[in-house]
């Protein structure tokens, strides 16, 4: 089935560089539309708040395109306003009609390892040992305060705390980020990324639920047997979390792997034109509305569609998070062919 999708633009393009020139000039339209002078990436379907996940996601698009005065300006931002005076990592959210502003100083470690790695694609594009060193110090505390052993499997914690107790931990499948931990482990050396990578893959095979087999937004992991559910406490979705499961995989050369299948399967199902937004993986009730332009740019990159199908395009209609997508596919197509 050929998949539609929506805010694309002629003519077709092909070769790397032409991809990247593109990337640009969406990238100027990202920033006009989400970017504050003062670096703040602004999240406009949620309250005008900012997350690491955001700030992230825009030093590493920066350091894509070499916008080099962007990223200082996100760089300067995340820092000082989110920055835990403890260790390495930052606090998630930042809450400009909330006092203080940040209101909650755990961590989210998505956002941490978009920073590094924003940090990292930096520091080798425009040879900084400055950018190289914050990368490293923040990978080290990856690995020292969100990694767990769960009978002799390596897991990722969401946050510092709060998804953890006697009995079982809580994992967010959308927050293991394939292709950056081949970086990050050039940074701060350990057998544990490889770890993470091996028992990572492991846990989004086994931890598919419902009748098209997709992972859930949140998944818990019990203690006593390493048995996987959807996790109590959150909707048993396949939604805006869980969306970028393939699309990490893929990025990171896992396309084969079953949950890239799975969601191709979803989001192309015949009797679902557009597909819906999320499907309850219990019940297998969907959304009355459909899936963003976003993530259907998701499901073309995971199909091998691009570079040979004209590239996604920012659209007046997309709210931050599918322009975020949008921008992270062309991301991952820049990033084909090049090395950090």
């Amino acid at each position: 089935m050929v998949l539609a999708l929506p805010a694309l633009v002629a003519p077709r393009m092909s070769d790397a560089q032409t991809i990247l020139d593109h990337m640009r000039g969406e990238w100027q339209s990202f920033l006009r539309r989400f970017m504050l002078s003062d670096g703040r990436i602004v999240d406009s379907g949620n309250q005008g708040v900012s997350h690491t996940e955001g700030q992230g996601w825009g030093l590493l698009l920066a350091a894509i395109v070499d916008d080099r005065a962007s990223f200082d300006r996100l760089l300067r931002w995340t820092q000082a306003t989110l920055r835990r005076p403890h260790d390495h990592l930052h606090a998630w959210r930042y809450r400009p009609q909330a006092r203080p502003a940040i209101d909650d100083p755990n961590n989210a470690t998505d956002g941490d390892i978009y920073i590094a790695w924003g940090l990292a694609l930096g520091a080798a594009k425009w040879h900084d040992p400055a950018l190289r060193a914050a990368a490293a110090a923040i990978a080290r505390d990856i690995l020292r305060l969100l990694t767990r052993d769960v009978l002799g499997r390596l897991v990722l914690l969401p946050g510092a705390t709060g998804f953890e107790d006697r009995e079982r931990i809580v994992v967010n499948p959308s927050y293991y980020v394939f292709p950056a931990f081949g970086v990050l482990a050039q940074l701060a050396p350990s057998p544990l990324w490889r770890r993470l990578v091996q028992d990572g893959l492991i846990l989004l095979r086994e931890g598919r639920f419902g009748a098209w087999a997709l992972p859930p937004d949140w998944l818990a992991l019990r203690k006593a047997d390493a048995a996987l559910a959807p996790a109590i406490g959150w909707p048993p979705r396949f939604s805006f979390d869980a969306v970028r499961v393939p699309l990490l995989l893929a990025w990171g050369g896992q396309r084969q792997e079953p949950a890239v299948a799975a969601a191709l399967s979803f989001w192309t199902d015949p009797a679902r034109s557009p597909p819906p937004a999320w499907i309850d993986l219990v019940s297998g009730a969907v959304a009355e509305y459909p899936a963003s332009a976003g993530v259907r740019c998701i499901a073309a990159f995971i199909a091998n569609r691009f570079p040979a199908a004209p590239l996604p395009r920012l659209d007046a209609s997309d709210d931050y998070y599918g322009s975020a997508l949008k921008m992270l596919v062309l991301g991952a197509l820049s990033m084909k062919n090049m090395q950090p």
